[in-house]
């Protein structure tokens, strides 16, 4: 189980409860809330179809101007294509919430995670409320608990920490997420991955806008489990203020500083949900070069992350370097596959055009073996480049999908 180990930010509290929407009995309901309107930003699913609860956040946010008092996670069902029933528990369960905290109802962000097409059992979830804010606390416990009741199929605790000094005062921030499956996230700033982030800076919901925006694109933008986009991914930071250190008034550099902070938190966060996928025994790290931009590179790193033929040869250690070079080719990005190379692990497998004279088979295979290692695709043409993580498919997948909702 993760820990942790650092001083968490100010300004907020956090519990968990146990409501039985999850069939397995175990927490299921989890609360954070801000001492005070905080300052928020988040990226949703661009999926056409979204569950109710992001509907409703997003009406929430803009009713607020971009601030939130609590956030409300249940895990166990997604309230997902339940049409208006779906949207009344979501509004009802904020409602709820709101009245238990003495807050409005508008400044209650809901997220929802489990199976799809199942109505909510709102009346469970609203029942267990008054326990939830019984038992906030500022503690490490409490914020373990929160990250631990937003688990599906996770096997394991998803938490990452960091902290910087600007003008010699701390600023901290907090990160949990959950995520083993369908996990392909496309998210828009306007099995479900679902991350949460807390911070005591001091800054406005423009500015969170922007600083998560970036961090996303090379660490949750760059991630794939299956290739599926969940309808529920989100991700939200949430800002206390709680430090007294106010954002635009900082150095460049210290501004800087924790951009590269929260930048660490949302990879060391992303890396987590593809070490921890359904049935992963392989975690595959891409570095695409040579596209003509980043854009085209990402393109393709993402056709490979997400070809079940690849996926499938990572799972035994197979060097079959074709496949790779196939799902590049597919990518609907321009290059010349005879300025084209690939290194598996550090190994030349094929260079400019063919197999690599130098290949040793055995020696790719026994660094496959290895629990993560790095697939290099260098394409020749451009300055573009992409660093992607991706994983292999396992029979165990198989297994948890194919009986995932009986």
């Amino acid at each position: 189980m993760a820990s942790i180990d650092q001083a968490l930010p100010l300004g907020f509290r956090w519990a968990s409860v146990r409501a039985g929407i999850k069939a397995s009995g175990r927490p299921d309901v989890a609360v954070a809330v801000a001492d005070k309107p905080a300052a928020a930003a988040a990226m949703f699913t661009s999926n056409q179809v979204k569950a109710a609860p992001l509907q409703v956040d997003a009406e929430h946010l803009r009713a607020t101007g971009g601030y939130v008092r609590a956030v409300l996670v249940n895990a166990g069902n997604a309230n997902c294509a339940t049409g208006a029933q779906g949207l009344a528990a979501a509004r009802e369960s904020c409602t709820q919430l709101a009245t238990c905290l003495g807050v409005a109802a508008e400044e209650v962000f809901p997220s929802s995670t489990g199976i799809i097409g199942v109505p909510l059992p709102v009346d469970k979830l609203t029942a267990a409320l008054p326990g939830a804010v019984a038992g906030l606390s500022d503690s490490s416990d409490a914020a373990e608990a929160f990250a631990t009741a937003i688990m599906t199929t996770d096997t394991r605790v998803k938490i990452a920490q960091s902290e910087v000094s600007v003008g010699h005062r701390p600023v901290r921030i907090f990160g949990c997420c959950k995520g083993a499956g369908m996990i392909g996230p496309q998210l828009i700033p306007h099995a479900t991955m679902l991350v949460y982030l807390f911070t005591d800076l001091q800054a406005s919901p423009a500015e969170l806008q922007t600083m998560l925006a970036t961090a996303v694109e090379t660490s949750f933008h760059s991630i794939s489990v299956d290739g599926d986009t969940s309808t529920n991914d989100t991700v939200l930071l949430f800002a206390s203020g709680a430090s007294g250190v106010i954002y635009d008034q900082a150095q460049i550099g210290e501004q800087q500083a924790f951009r590269d902070a929260l930048g660490h938190v949302c990879d060391t966060l992303a890396h987590a949900i593809i070490d921890d996928g359904e049935g992963v025994t392989h975690v595959v790290r891409l570095l695409v070069s040579g596209a003509d931009d980043d854009v085209a590179a990402k393109r393709v790193a993402r056709s490979v992350a997400n070809s079940p033929l690849c996926k499938t040869a990572w799972s035994s250690a197979d060097p079959n370097w074709g496949r790779i070079l196939a799902a590049a080719g597919y990518a609907g990005v321009r290059f010349d596959p005879a300025q084209v190379s690939i290194h598996i692990g550090g190994l030349p497998v094929f260079e400019r055009g063919a197999r690599s004279a130098a290949i040793d088979e055995a020696a790719v295979h026994r660094r496959m073996l290895d629990r993560e290692y790095e697939i290099a695709i260098d394409l020749g043409t451009g300055p573009g480049v992409c660093r992607f993580l991706a994983c292999d498919l396992t029979v165990e997948y198989v297994h948890i999908n194919a009986d995932y909702s009986t």
